[in-house]
């Protein structure tokens, strides 16, 4: 099947997907060549096939990326650190020509960090051909590494048809509905204890399909049904986040926080209409996002010269759920603005997906939770060349491996939560995958 894209702006063949998999130079150099294209039109649109397909998209903006030039592979404690020494490195030695300049034009990694230190999952990959979109300019980024000139853009492209997923059917995770609802019990027992304030605990749900399933598949639902949220493909983990953890342009840094949930429940008209002012008035809500706002601004607070954070929280309404959401804006020292990469690391995990205090938080996860997330609730997204670049917490997702998906949800437990209320939570942010999966409406 021949294309272009909706705006008639043709769009990139498939290539043959060269791989670097050292950290050591490249030679020959790296070319790296942006240049402006008319209007792309609906970027998910354009991802070729089902191989790895790379995307951070919100709108009508963002980037999709394809073909794999180089990846890396890291784990521990300082696997933020390494990945930016190694993203400094490689981007070093590119031959770059970028004749657009904006966030997100020039080389550009795609990203994805595991929740826990411990986990072998975080990593980068450098595609080998991006396209954006961004305040109404189109571009292209393409990737050589090897002699010659980098392929320009031809007329027309062949994209394989998405597979729908058929067959889907629905199985116990690694952490059973049950044990999920005692291990909330009990984390309620000892913050009522005083043993701590919050913990934000994971549930996991494993669907399988009758054939492999095409991440363009889920990724496209996703998009069409929460075009407010972040779509996103990193290495197979496909999802769409409200919640941005980082965004930096320069010295500029933004953050939207979200904590505290109410969902409809089979409510409609007047009735959903309640649901922003009941959030509003709840205690145990307010607490939760209190939690959550405190300790990314106390985290960035180091780093920037100043931060700024509204007084009181919104309401986000999203189909499925309505969060409480603080949206929070900085400036960073310009003699010595910290990568996207080592914000990351200082704020990750915050109280919206760990807990607080952090350290008891995350011993109690790992006691009563009992699972290894993967990169669930990591940081996920792309920076440039230039340290910018945009990260959102990895909500709203599933992991996909060949007919398998194995999907995510998770809640803010404090000394007020009750288990029962919890389980029917992680159960409408289920919702949001379960549905694009299957094909059908919310």
């Amino acid at each position: 099947m021949s294309r272009t894209s909706s705006s008639g702006c043709a769009a990139v063949p498939p290539s043959s997907y060269p791989r670097l998999v050292s950290i050591a130079p490249v030679a020959p150099p790296v070319r790296v060549r942006t240049r402006a294209i008319p209007d792309p039109g609906r970027l998910i649109e354009l991802l070729p096939d089902e191989r790895g397909p790379l995307c951070w998209v919100r709108g009508t903006e963002g980037l999709v990326g394809w073909g794999e030039v180089a990846r890396f592979n890291t784990r521990g404690p300082d696997r933020f650190e390494a990945a930016d020494a190694w993203w400094r490195s490689f981007s070093s030695r590119l031959e770059v020509i970028d004749e657009v300049g904006l966030p997100g034009s020039g080389a550009v990694a795609f990203v994805s960090f595991a929740f826990d230190p411990n986990s072998d999952e975080s990593v980068l990959v450098v595609p080998q051909v991006v396209v954006g979109s961004r305040d109404g300019v189109g571009w292209i980024t393409e990737i050589e590494a090897g002699h010659g000139t980098v392929n320009r853009m031809p007329s027309v492209r062949r994209v394989a048809p998405i597979r729908r997923a058929t067959g889907v059917r629905y199985s116990e995770g690694l952490l059973s509905v049950e044990r999920w609802r005692r291990a909330v019990a009990e984390a309620v027992r000892r913050m009522r204890r005083g043993d701590l304030f919050k913990a934000v605990f994971a549930h996991d749900l494993l669907a399988t399909a009758d054939e492999p399933l095409d991440p363009r598949f889920l990724l496209t639902g996703l998009a069409e049904r929460y075009p407010t949220c972040w779509s996103y493909s990193v290495d197979g983990l496909v999802g769409a986040t409200p919640e941005l953890l980082l965004r930096r342009t320069g010295t500029q840094v933004s953050s939207r926080v979200l904590a505290g949930t109410n969902w409809l429940g089979g409510l409609s008209g007047s009735d959903a209409d309640e649901l922003g002012p009941a959030l509003l008035a709840s205690g145990k809500d307010r607490e939760e996002h209190r939690y959550a706002m405190e300790s990314l601004v106390d985290r960035l607070r180091p780093l920037c010269a100043e931060i700024h954070a509204p007084a009181e929280p919104s309401v986000l309404r999203l189909p499925n759920v309505t969060h409480l959401s603080s949206d929070i804006t900085a400036t960073l020292d310009p003699a010595d603005p910290p990568s996207l990469l080592r914000l990351a690391g200082a704020v990750h995990p915050t109280a919206a997906v760990g807990g607080t205090p952090t350290e008891p938080a995350l011993r109690l996860i790992a006691e009563l939770e009992g699972m290894d997330r993967g990169r669930y609730a990591g940081p996920v997204g792309w920076l440039d060349a230039r340290g910018d670049g945009e990260l959102g917490v990895a909500l709203r997702c599933a992991l996909l491996s060949g007919s398998t998906a194995r999907l995510f949800a998770g809640c803010g437990v404090v000394a007020d939560s009750d288990p029962d209320t919890e389980v029917a939570e992680a159960a409408a942010k289920l919702v949001a995958v379960r549905s694009a999966l299957e094909g059908r409406p919310l």
